[in-house]
């Protein structure tokens, strides 16, 4: 069986995305991968109840409770680990991750940014994509590395930019494609190790 962990921070509403698509996809059955488990860096974070409601594990680190981004980074490791991880994915995980995580991982995890990398990494892509008269934007799905938003692309979707479009319709438009796509390329990276 391979394992998928998957990190939060909020409402996990692509979590809820993979975790809906593996039960109606029976992956457990036909592809022998599983969500082992759902940790958050937020104890309130609204998808933890979503993951325990379809009888994921669940569990909580916050960073306050640390000292360092690097302790809590290997807390975090020591978490995940745990559930023996073929992936780990983040879903909305408000973390930037420490080299020595990223490393720990390699090969091994992914995330998705709300743009069409490598346009507008970081932070505000809608605006961004907006102020700068683009005609598309979208979401990708990465591996992650050290360099922020620049790891390997494993799948893309493209939402056009209409005419009186905001960050926030732009960005529902945008995050409705993360949920078809995600939850594919977490599947097609697992088949793709077998």
């Amino acid at each position: 069986m391979k394992n998928i962990v998957i990190l939060i921070s909020g409402a996990g509403s692509n979590m809820a995305a993979i975790v809906r698509a593996a039960e109606q996809g029976r992956w457990a059955e036909r592809r022998q991968v599983r969500v082992a488990a759902v940790l958050s860096s937020k104890e309130a974070a609204a998808g933890l109840a979503l993951a325990q409601s379809s009888g994921i594990a669940t569990g909580v680190l916050e960073p306050k409770a640390f000292d360092s981004r690097e302790a809590f980074d290997a807390a975090l490791m020591a978490k995940v680990d745990a559930f023996s991880p073929d992936l780990v994915v983040l879903a909305g995980f408000m973390r930037i991750l420490t080299p020595a995580f990223v490393a720990h991982y390699a090969g091994r995890l992914i995330n998705i940014h709300p743009s069409l990398l490598p346009a507008f990494a970081g932070l505000n892509t809608h605006q961004r994509a907006i102020d700068a008269g683009c005609r598309f934007a979208g979401a990708t799905v990465h591996q992650v590395t050290a360099e922020l938003d620049q790891g390997r692309i494993l799948a893309q979707a493209v939402v056009p930019i209409l005419p009186g479009d905001t960050a926030h319709s732009l960005g529902a438009r945008v995050l409705s494609q993360e949920h078809l796509i995600y939850p594919r390329a977490v599947v097609d990276f697992l088949d793709a190790i077998a």
